[in-house]
């Protein structure tokens, strides 16, 4: 599949948004993280500008952005519009949660029952993103049991470096986050570990003989096209085995390594160095999911591809 880059960007940077607006609405009504309004304002611009951000680029991908609206009517069969749904439902009940921590210093009782609602809705979206892909059985790599429980722990776990890196420049580090988020780093990479297993290890559910329902071994005698056509552009990305390898080392290591390492450090030392540390955590974080989603497309082959040539999807 191509990587286009506003799907990159849409899927990085909504799930890191939710995933940032989850925790801090668990925390908050845990009393784990304090209602400073300055804290509440940098944490909730963050989260609902990635969210914002996102969404915006996930339209880039459509033929025709101005219809985009039209997405949202499709809810009862559609995963993308029940995605569609949910994330803009998410917006009232964080709005309300992020009032009540920035203008009235206040986080729990109500405020924190509409931080839980909120949460529960970027829940519900992440799921919804990630069943966009699972629902799919055209696609073998995407169409399994790891793609769903990937994409939730990918955004919790950019959600919670994000939200100790904003709690140290704040001066308000809280040992528990730290802890978290070391969990949902190895959490995310045993997930991502696991679907990368499982990909390598499963035997491709369609051949051109099945494809076409015949016993014999089927060859492509004559190309269906002269020249390349848009299923071609988007279908029949590849990417070869030893660049795959590659990524996948670069994404691991920039991706979980390094803000596990880096996360370890904030939570020991404390201060300004923590705080520089859990930057540099989010920096990193950053670079290894743009990675690790640019590889979940290019390493994705529709059975589509049959028709013009390849051997297995």
């Amino acid at each position: 599949m191509h990587p286009a880059l506003s799907v990159i960007l849409f899927t990085t940077s909504s799930g890191a948004g939710y995933g940032l607006l989850i925790l801090l609405a668990v925390f908050g009504a845990l009393g784990l993280v304090p209602a400073a309004p300055g804290l509440g304002l940098a944490a909730f611009l963050l989260s609902l500008g990635l969210i914002t951000a996102g969404l915006l680029a996930s339209t880039f991908h459509l033929g025709r952005p101005e219809r985009a609206w039209r997405a949202f009517t499709q809810w009862r069969t559609s995963w993308l519009s029940r995605e569609g749904v949910a994330s803009v439902a998410t917006y009232v009940p964080a709005l309300g949660f992020g009032f009540g921590w920035v203008w009235l210093g206040s986080n729990d009782g109500g405020w924190a029952a509409l931080g839980l609602l909120a949460a529960l809705g970027a829940l519900a979206t992440l799921v919804c993103t990630g069943m966009i892909y699972a629902s799919l059985p055209t696609i073998q790599r995407w169409h399994n049991g790891w793609v769903v429980p990937n994409y939730l722990a990918l955004g919790l776990m950019s959600g919670a470096v994000l939200l100790d890196a904003v709690c140290r420049l704040a001066g308000l580090a809280r040992p528990a986050l730290g802890v978290t988020e070391l969990v949902l780093i190895a959490l995310a990479a045993g997930l991502k570990l696991g679907y990368w297993r499982h990909i390598d290890g499963t035997r491709a559910a369609s051949t051109p003989a099945t494809a076409t329902g015949l016993a014999a071994p089927v060859r492509l005698l004559e190309a269906p096209h002269t020249e390349e056509n848009y299923l071609m552009r988007e279908m029949g990305f590849r990417i070869a085995r030893k660049h795959a390898a590659k990524l996948r080392r670069i994404a691991l290591v920039a991706g979980f390594a390094a803000p596990f390492a880096l996360a370890l450090i904030a939570l020991l030392i404390g201060g300004w160095a923590g705080a520089l540390a859990s930057l540099l955590a989010a920096a990193a974080v950053a670079l290894g999911l743009v990675v690790e989603r640019w590889l979940f497309f290019a390493e994705a082959r529709h059975t589509v591809m049959l028709y013009y040539g390849a051997d297995a999807a």
